[in-house]
This record gives structure tokens, C-alpha cells and sequence, in this order.
């Protein structure tokens, strides 16, 4: 952290309300280009709070932190070599299991990190009741409710975001996988320490045993050895199991976001919307949206040149219904031609 100014990164599955979170904190003072020599778009903004300014970056949408896509590529290097003062990992509330996949990866890689748990308001619309307390102590990694198309829980979110860069991070959770893998991991473990690395050494196993080409060369070039072991512990599993490593290294870790899922999460009946609510969701829906918008925009020009031509009329002949009492009033000459015919007829 240097002086008053913060860098927070946004990260998270795609459709799951990053990019809301990001347009309300940030508003209009925000910056959309690329990622430098890439095609895939960077969006950056800035905001004031407590006498910070922190430039929020909206990270790509993505799945995992692999680097099967450029995505995951721009995401990960960010996390790695930028080095935010903190990451946000945006997870729908409706279907934890899934958005917990990625925040495992993201614990692993060692990020600072506070969780928005977003969408409750349709997790509980589906009869799903999250007890996010519960969801702090598993993970050791602070958790804020969020509803981020209604501002709700944003202000929150902000404040927990300082003090916890205040505080300072305390230790995250260890994943554990089943026990071929986990020990091949720590034999891995055994073998990266002491060779100054830049990332966390159990990170760095995981990522070996899954084949992953970057960490591979990166290592190779320190210990040309240690990626040989790892190939050969990778195929050991894949023999236990008769399935490729990272295969199973992505089932196991899917089967603990599914335990942590199912111990903080309930299933309740299912909450019936509100009116309000039910125009909420049609009326923004991201096509029904603009359908409602079109007929709406349709139904107005419809009045006005269709119902407002009979309703000049009935005007019409009710005005001139008066004229003869205009008449006897105000008589034949310039008075009356002034107010009938320069303001009567002329309205």
C-alpha cells in the first residue's frame, strides 16, 4: 500500500455481476482499452472512499486461473505480477458451488482476497439461504452480501475492502486434495523450496502436476529437473486413478467447493417475487428489456399521432363553442381579434 493510493482487482465467472459491481463504484470515471498488446478489453476506473483513491480493474470473466485461454493468461499475470492490493472475487450467490471452483484457485494462488457474495436476492428467490459467516470461518477470507444492480451491500463492500488492506491478510485456508495427489504435492513442495520463487511454492506443485506449460518453463529454467519429477508424480496419479492428473486434481477440487457449498448453504421452498419485483426483472431483462423499451417508445409516438389528432378536435369544437360569447363581450374589432384569433386559434 503506498499513501492513500489502492489498486483493486475484480475477479469472477463471467454473468455473475463483475461488471455491475465495477459501472457502480466507479461510474462515469472510468477508462475502457485493451490489455497492452492484447485484443481482449481492459476496463479501469477510479473512485474516491475514506480518503483513498483506488483504481478498480475489472478483470476478464473467466473459469479457472489455467492458461487454456488469454483470458485466464491476462488474469492470472495481473494477480501475479501487478500485485493488486487487493482482489474482489465477485460469486452468484445462486449457484456457489460452481463460482467456489474459481475462489479455491484464487486462495491457492495466495491473492489478498475478500469475497462479494452477489445476487442473494435471487439465490434466496430460489429458496437458497446462505450463511456467509459460516462461509468466512471455512475459507478465513471475508465475506460481504451484495445485490450490485441495486447498490446493495456496495458501500459494505468498500468498507470492508479498507479494512482488511488496513489490517492486513491472515491466513487463508490450505486446500486438500485426496491422498495420492496430496502427496505428491508435498514431495513437490519438498524439492521448490529454497530456490526463490515468485509464487507460492504449493501453488507452483499443483500447477506441475496439472501440465501447466508456463510454470513448466519458468521452473525448467531454474531446476531443469524438477518439471521431469513432476511428469513422472502426474503419471503415478494418473495410473492410480486412470485418469489424466488434471483431471483429478479439477474433480477433487470441485468436490470441495461442493462440501463447502452444501455446509453453508440451505435449500428453503422457493420465495415467490413480489410484483415489484417480477416488473423489476422483465423490465431489465437483457432482452425483454429492450422489447418493453420498443413497445413503450412505439405506444407514445402511437398516441401522439393517433389519439392526438381526435383529442385536437374535440379541443377544437369545444373552443370554438365559446366564440359567440367572446362575441357579445368583447364585440367586432381588434381586442377580439387579438385574444380569439392570436391566442385561442392559435393554441
Amino acid at each position: 500500500m503506498s499513501g492513500k493510493k489502492l489498486r483493486i482487482a475484480l475477479a469472477g465467472n463471467a454473468n455473475v455481476g463483475k461488471s455491475v459491481i465495477f459501472n457502480q463504484l466507479t461510474g462515469l470515471h472510468q477508462h475502457i482499452g485493451n490489455w497492452p498488446g492484447k485484443t481482449v478489453e481492459r476496463a479501469e476506473g477510479t473512485l474516491h472512499f475514506k480518503g483513498y483513491t483506488i483504481d478498480v480493474i475489472d478483470l476478464p470473466g473467466i473459469y479457472s486461473l489455467s492458461t487454456l485461454s488469454l483470458e485466464e493468461v491476462i488474469s492470472r499475470e495481473y494477480i501475479i505480477m501487478e500485485k493488486p492490493d487487493l482482489v474482489i472475487n465477485v460469486v452468484d450467490a445462486s449457484i456457489l458451488e460452481r463460482n467456489l471452483f474459481f475462489t479455491l484457485q484464487l486462495i491457492e494462488l495466495g491473492a489478498p482476497l475478500i469475497i462479494a457474495l452477489n445476487q442473494i436476492d435471487v439465490a434466496e428467490r430460489k429458496g437458497i439461504k446462505i450463511d456467509y459467516k459460516r462461509l468466512e470461518e471455512i475459507l478465513q477470507v471475508p465475506v460481504v452480501p451484495t445485490v450490485a444492480i441495486r447498490g446493495k451491500g456496495l458501500h459494505e463492500l468498500l468498507e470492508k475492502a479498507i479494512e482488511t488492506i488496513e489490517k492486513g491478510f491472515s491466513n487463508q485456508i490450505t486446500i486438500r486434495y485426496g491422498e495420492e495427489v496430496e502427496e505428491r504435492i508435498q514431495r513437490l513442495e519438498g524439492v521448490l523450496k529454497n530456490i526463490g520463487l515468485k509464487y507460492p511454492i504449493r501453488w507452483v506443485a499443483i500447477k506441475l502436476l496439472e501440465g501447466d506449460e508456463y510454470i513448466e518453463e519458468e521452473i525448467r529454467e531454474i531446476k531443469p529437473e524438477i518439471p521431469d519429477l513432476a511428469r513422472s508424480l502426474a503419471e503415478e496419479i494418473e495410473r492410480i486413478h486412470g485418469h489424466p492428473c488434471p483431471t483429478v486434481i479439477t474433480s477433487e477440487r470441485y468436490e470441495v467447493a461442493g462440501r463447502i457449498a452444501r455446509e453453508v448453504q440451505r435449500i428453503l421452498p422457493s420465495i415467490k417475487p413480489s410484483l415489484g419485483e417480477r416488473i423489476h426483472n422483465i423490465t431489465t431483462h437483457k432482452i425483454m428489456g429492450y422489447l418493453i423499451m420498443v413497445l413503450v417508445v412505439f405506444g407514445v409516438l402511437l398516441t401522439i399521432f393517433g389519439f392526438g389528432g381526435y383529442l385536437s378536435n374535440v379541443l377544437s369544437d369545444l373552443l370554438y363553442g365559446f366564440e359567440p360569447l367572446f362575441e357579445s363581450i368583447l364585440g367586432f374589432g381588434p381586442l377580439k381579434d387579438i385574444i380569439w384569433g392570436g391566442l385561442i386559434e392559435g393554441i
